[in-house]
C-alpha cells in the first residue's frame, strides 16, 4: 500500500488540532487502499498545544509529532516537516481549519490521474472582505513581477508527489518561499478550487511583520524587477530633472528681474528625491538581506523532539 504523508504546522491551536486530527483520519480512512502518516510540526506553543499533540500520538501511532525548541516561524518549520515526510505523496494543510480537510480525497483523485502537484485555489473567502482584496491585489503584483507564472490565491495547501519532494530537497533553501518554488520546478500541476471558510476557533498568529515578511521573501527569491525598476526610474527622474534646470534657466535668463525662484521647489524637490532615495536602498536591502540569509545556511529548525518516528 502506498503511503500518503499529511504534514500540518502548528502554532498555540488547542481549539482545533483535534477536530483536525479526527477529520483527516476519517478522509484517509474513508480511501481504503493508503497508509497514511500525520507529521504535525509544533512551533514551541505556549497555549498547551504540545501536550494535546503527545497525547494524540500516544493513542494514534499514525500520529508523528516533532517539536520545535522554539518558535522558527511561519516559513521555515513547516518547510523541515515537509523534507521529513516519507510517503509516496505529501500533502500539505495547515492546522486552523480554513484548509477543509474534505479536499485531500479529491487532491489524491487528480494524482492518480498522474498529476505530480495539485494544488488548491481560494476563489472565495469568508475572511473580512479588505484583508482578501489586499491579498488578491498581493498576488496580482508578485504573479506581474516574478520571472515565472506564479498560482494566484494559493497558501500551498495541496498534495505533491515524491519526485517533487526530492527536487526541493535538493535545493536546500534556508528561506524558502514554496509557492514560488513549486512554480519554478515547472511540473504540471492539477488546480482544485475552494471557498475558504472563516476560523471558527483562536486568532490568527499572523501579524503585519510576518505578513510583510513572506511577502518580501517572494518578489526578492522570484523577481529582479524591483532592481531593474529602481534603476530605470533613476535614469528617468535625472533626465527629467535636468530638463527642470534647463527651464529654470531658460525662464530665469528671460525674465531675469521678476523671476523669483524661491525656496518652495528647492525644499519640496529635496524631500521628494530623499524619498525616492529611501525607498530604492530599502529594495536593495531586501535583496541584501535574503542573499545574506542563503550565505548563512543556518538550519531550518532545531527540533527538541520526535514522537512516533
Amino acid at each position: 500500500m502506498k503511503l500518503l504523508s499529511i504534514v500540518t504546522p502548528c502554532f498555540n491551536e488547542t481549539g482545533n488540532i483535534e477536530e483536525l486530527c479526527q477529520r483527516v483520519r476519517g478522509v484517509v480512512q474513508s480511501l481504503n487502499k493508503y497508509e497514511y502518516e500525520h507529521i504535525i510540526i509544533d512551533n514551541a506553543s505556549t497555549d498547551g498545544s504540545q501536550e494535546i499533540l503527545c497525547r494524540l500520538a500516544a493513542e494514534d501511532k499514525h500520529i508523528k509529532v516533532i517539536l520545535n525548541v522554539r518558535n522558527f516561524g511561519p516559513i521555515r518549520s513547516p518547510h523541515h516537516a515537509f523534507l521529513a515526510a516519507k510517503g509516496d505523496a505529501v500533502l500539505f494543510i495547515v492546522a486552523d481549519m480554513q484548509d477543509p480537510p474534505e479536499l485531500i480525497s479529491k487532491f489524491v483523485e487528480k494524482w492518480e490521474q498522474g498529476y505530480k502537484i495539485v494544488i488548491g485555489v481560494k476563489t472565495e473567502s469568508e475572511e473580512f472582505p479588505l484583508f482578501y482584496l489586499v491579498r488578491c491585489a498581493y498576488y496580482l503584483l508578485i504573479g506581474w513581477l516574478s520571472d515565472v507564472p506564479l498560482v494566484r490565491n494559493a497558501t500551498g495547501f495541496g498534495l505533491y508527489d515524491r519526485e517533487v519532494v526530492e527536487e526541493l530537497r535538493k535545493i536546500e533553501d534556508p528561506a524558502p518561499y514554496f509557492r514560488g518554488l513549486i512554480c519554478e520546478l515547472g511540473y504540471e500541476r492539477a488546480e482544485i478550487q475552494y471557498k475558504q471558510p472563516l476560523r471558527k476557533r483562536g486568532f490568527t498568529k499572523h501579524n503585519f511583520y510576518s505578513l510583510y515578511d513572506i511577502a518580501m521573501l517572494g518578489i526578492t527569491n522570484h523577481s529582479k524587477v524591483p532592481l531593474r525598476l529602481a534603476t530605470l526610474s533613476g535614469f528617468c527622474m535625472a533626465g527629467f530633472s535636468m530638463l527642470v534646470a534647463i527651464g529654470y534657466l531658460v525662464y530665469k535668463l528671460l525674465y531675469w528681474n521678476n523671476f523669483q525662484m524661491g525656496m518652495a521647489p528647492l525644499v519640496i524637490g529635496m524631500f521628494f528625491f530623499s524619498s525616492i532615495q529611501l525607498i530604492f536602498l530599502g529594495i536593495v536591502g531586501e535583496y541584501v538581506g535574503a542573499i545574506h540569509t542563503q550565505v548563512l545556511k543556518r538550519p531550518l529548525v532545531v527540533e527538541k523532539e520526535r514522537i512516533n518516528f
